[in-house]
This record gives C-alpha cells, sequence and structure tokens, in this order.
C-alpha cells in the first residue's frame, strides 16, 4: 500500500517516507479516505563585573569548522570499516576519536565494534582507562550481561583492574538492578591488593540504589563505609538526600542532613538546597519549600539558577502564577540570566493553565533574547494549543520546525499526533506519523496507543485492531530479524581474541 502526505503546502517533509517497520503495513487501509507582595526570596543584591574584552590572537572560524569536517569525516570512514577485518593499519587518532565519540553518545553498538577494531590494529595496547569508559557506557545503557564480558576480555589480555575498572562494573550492574553482582563486585575489590573500594565507588551503588528505591540497602553500604573508615563526602550525603526527597521520604531526607552537618568534614551547598526546595515543592508543601529556602540562606548557601527555575515550576504547579512571576522579576533584578528550562517551564505552566496569549508572548521573548526553542518548548506549545482548540496554531508550529534544524524527538511527534487525533483529524494525524521517520524518529508504544484511541472515538473500531495487529507483528518481525547486525550481543562477540 502506499501513502502520500495529503497537503504538502502545510507539512513538506517528505512525500515517499518508509515505514520503520517495514514488513508490514501500520496504518490501517480505511484510515486515508477518511500571597505576598514582596517575595521570601529578596536578598542583598552583589555587584556585577564585566570581563575585559580579550585583544589577543583570535582562532580562525574557518580553519575550525574545516578542522571539525575533516575530524566528523574521520569517524565516519573508521564506524564503516569497524564492520571489516582486513584493516589492522590505521591511523590511531581517527580510531580513538571515533571510539570516544560513540562513548560519549552512548551509542554502544558503534564503540563496541570501533573497540573490536581498535583492538585488531597492530599499534594496539590494551588499558585500563578504555575499558572504564566502555564499562561506565554499558552501565549508563543497562547492559550488564555485556559490561561482564568485557571484563572477562579485560582480563584474557593480562590487564590487573583497577579501582576505576572494578567500580564501572559494579555501576554497570547496580545501573541494571543487579545488586547481588553489584556487591558482589566490591566484595572482590577487598581481596585485591592496591584496589580497594573508595568513596566513590561506594556513592555510585547508593546512587544505583536510589533510583530501584532500595533504600533497605543504603544503610547496609554506609555500614560496610564505616567499617573500612570510609568518611562520606558532600556528593554521597547529596545523593542520599536527593534520593529521599525524590521518593517523598521527608524525615529520612532530614535526618541525612542532620548527619551531614554533624560529620564535620561536609557543608550543604546548593545541591543539597535544590534537593530540598525540589521535593517539597513537587509534592505541593509550599511553605515547607519557602522554610528550607529560608534556612539555607541562613547556612549562606547561595542559590543557582536551577534553584528558580525549581521554585518557578513549584509555584506554577501549585497555581501560585503571582509568585512564579515573581521569581522572573528578581532574577531580572538580580542578574540572573533565564535559561531555556526557565521560559520552557514557564510556557508549560502557562500553556497548562490555559493563558494562551501570555504564553505566547513568553515564547516570542524567549525567541527575542536568542534562546533558541527545542523539543520540550514545542510539546508544551502543541499541547496547550491541542487543548484550547486552536489546531491553526499547531499547523503553524509544523511549519516553523520545518524547515529548521531543531532536533525533534518522539515525544514531540506523540504529542502532535494527539493533538489532531483529539480533533478529529486522522488524515493529519496519518501525515504526522509517515513524517516521524524522515526525521529519524522511531514510534513507540505510546505514538499506537495514541492513534488507537484516535480511531476507537470515532468509532473505527476495526481500523484500531487492525493497526494493533500489525504492530505486533512488526514488532516479531524485528525481534526475529538479526541478519543487519543490529544484535549487540553478536557485537560484543567479535571482541574475542581471534582463534
Amino acid at each position: 500500500m502506499e501513502h502520500h502526505l495529503l497537503d504538502p503546502t502545510n507539512l513538506r517533509w517528505s512525500s515517499s517516507i518508509s515505514l520503520t517497520f517495514s514488513s508490514c503495513s501500520i496504518i490501517p487501509q480505511n484510515e486515508l479516505t477518511s500571597t505576598s507582595s514582596r517575595p521570601f526570596f529578596f536578598v542583598q543584591s552583589s555587584k556585577r563585573y564585566s570581563k575585559p574584552v580579550s585583544t589577543g590572537l583570535q582562532k580562525n572560524p574557518k580553519k575550525d569548522l574545516s578542522r571539525i569536517l575533516r575530524t566528523e569525516a574521520a569517524i565516519r570512514g573508521i564506524e564503516k570499516k569497524s564492520n571489516s577485518r582486513k584493516y589492522k593499519q590505521l591511523w590511531p587518532k581517527a580510531v580513538l576519536e571515533a571510539l570516544d565519540e560513540a562513548i560519549k553518545e552512548n551509542r554502544s553498538e558503534a564503540a563496541l565494534k570501533n573497540f573490536a577494531l581498535l583492538r585488531k590494529q597492530q599499534w594496539y595496547k590494551p588499558r585500563c582507562q578504555t575499558y572504564t569508559k566502555l564499562l561506565m557506557m554499558l552501565g549508563k545503557c543497562r547492559q550488564p550481561e555485556e559490561a561482564s564480558f568485557l571484563f572477562e576480555i579485560m582480563l584474557s589480555e593480562g590487564l590487573k583492574p583497577t579501582v576505576d575498572v572494578y567500580t564501572a562494573l559494579a555501576s554497570a550492574y547496580g545501573q541494571s538492578g543487579f545488586f547481588d553482582k553489584a556487591f558482589s563486585t566490591v566484595d572482590d575489590m577487598k581481596s585485591v591488593i592496591d584496589c580497594k573500594p573508595d568513596v566513590y565507588t561506594y556513592t555510585i551503588l547508593i546512587s544505583c540504589c536510589t533510583k530501584f528505591r532500595r533504600f533497605d540497602l543504603i544503610e547496609r553500604i554506609l555500614a560496610d563505609m564505616s567499617y573500612l573508615r570510609i568518611e562520606c563526602s558532600t556528593v554521597t550525603y547529596n545523593t542520599i538526600i536527593g534520593g529521599y526527597g525524590k521518593a517523598e521520604m521527608f524525615e529520612h531526607m532530614e535526618n541525612s542532613l542532620t548527619n551531614m552537618i554533624e560529620s564535620g568534614s561536609c557543608l550543604p551547598d546548593v545541591f543539597t538546597l535544590n534537593s530540598f526546595i525540589g521535593a517539597y515543592g513537587n509534592s505541593g508543601q509550599i511553605e515547607k519549600m519557602e522554610k528550607w529556602y529560608e534556612e539555607f540562606q541562613l547556612m549562606g548557601t547561595k542559590p543557582d539558577i536551577k534553584t528558580f527555575n525549581i521554585l518557578i515550576r513549584s509555584y506554577g504547579k501549585a497555581g501560585m502564577y503571582k509568585r512564579m512571576m515573581s521569581v522572573m522579576d528578581f532574577m531580572k533584578k538580580r542578574f540572573f540570566t533565564p535559561t531555556i528550562i526557565t521560559y520552557n517551564t514557564v510556557i508549560e505552566v502557562l500553556g497548562k493553565a490555559g493563558e494562551i496569549e501570555k504564553m505566547d508572548n513568553y515564547f516570542k521573548k524567549m525567541k527575542h533574547l536568542g534562546l533558541k526553542p527545542n523539543s520540550i518548548t514545542y510539546c508544551s506549545l502543541v499541547s496547550a494549543y491541542s487543548k484550547a482548540g486552536c489546531m491553526e496554531k499547531v499547523d503553524s508550529i509544523l511549519r516553523q520546525v520545518e524547515n529548521s534544524d531543531i532536533i525533534l524527538d518522539t515525544p514531540f511527534f506523540n504529542c502532535v499526533i494527539g493533538a489532531y487525533g483529539q480533533a478529529g483529524d486522522l488524515e493529519r494525524m496519518v501525515e504526522v506519523f509517515l513524517a516521524m521517520q524522515d526525521r529519524k524518529c522511531e514510534p513507540d508504544s505510546i505514538t499506537f496507543a495514541t492513534m488507537m484511541q484516535a480511531y476507537n472515538a470515532q468509532g473505527m473500531t476495526e481500523a484500531a485492531q487492525q493497526l494493533e495487529r500489525n504492530m505486533i507483528a512488526a514488532k516479531d518481525n524485528l525481534a526475529h530479524k538479526g541478519e543487519d547486525g543490529q544484535n549487540t550481543g553478536r557485537v560484543i562477540a567479535c571482541l574475542c581474541p581471534p582463534l
């Protein structure tokens, strides 16, 4: 079945877009036929000093661009060669830059392929630092099995694991919820000479525990640290406080702050402040949020831009719009420059409140200040316009992003698909779905659930059921595909030394 965009004057992204799940048709056949005036946070202002303009040598932007383009071309060339077995004398800088780039972007498949290519080079020498970076990346990508296999490869190369390597391996297990293996890794460290776990190791473990709400393990970790005479750092306490705050375990959060102060070696900082006011603000306890803001002020902790963003969001969520605007005014008077996060927060709050005109004014002001809107900005705008029934403004948003270089993501397209679906404009909904592919955005379960809801709302139950069947069939096809090299397990297998 062939699909065409129905109104190229409004949406010119593509006229022949292949679906993500190419094995079957995703779109059903019949779709295309149819309180106080003076806020509490006022403090004494400090002088703002301007920096002198440098008159030294200036970089040539054309040369910088040329260097960047050459580097990117070299990286692309290396990644293409990573699938071959014959390249053994490649330029070291290009190979290492390609590997670093993939690690920074958490592209595990590309990173492991590039590392396999690195190990084939005649000039290759194994280094613990390289393995540490790869293990940390695999932890972020939640691939503990691959991390374990990579660790075995490192041992086979005769390297002695360092504290950083063991910590990265424990982190890889912990970030996937494999706490037995994470604690076992730490126990292994204790038996290795000059490789004892340190405060950073335990802080990483605590961070993993808070993410999975395994607060029962924190006392065990602290007891282990006490036995080894390892003192908590400020980062350790902030990790614990932040975890309790997000879980709304306020008593434990405050007790941890008391322990932090009584330790005598760690003082609360702006991260502690933000955790406290964020926890109480998110839970709607505005009075306690303001109380703790004042307490930290008395302790000499100064706020930063994130602090004010938290205050703006908290007041907006509580419907205290005057207080929210007071924070904006305060920032302006005290020379705090609002960020894209600040404006995104204000736009979102005003949009949810139905204040379309005020929201538009802040959107215009943001652009006048040179702040570039992102996908989050446009999501908030589309949601607000959809809720207010201003679908012509949703069309306008699509025209704005049409030829821009803004990186759009799946949540943005889901938002637009939802807007047209709720408005009953199924043809436009399909256009946007097809346009996702041109922007390299993969549809997810929310995408299909939103579309099926729109079909059902229009009484097209058969179309909704057909879409669900096609989606399941497409997922099964991708799961059994296996021939396109997308399986990370196969990729890491190529790291084994050749027989």
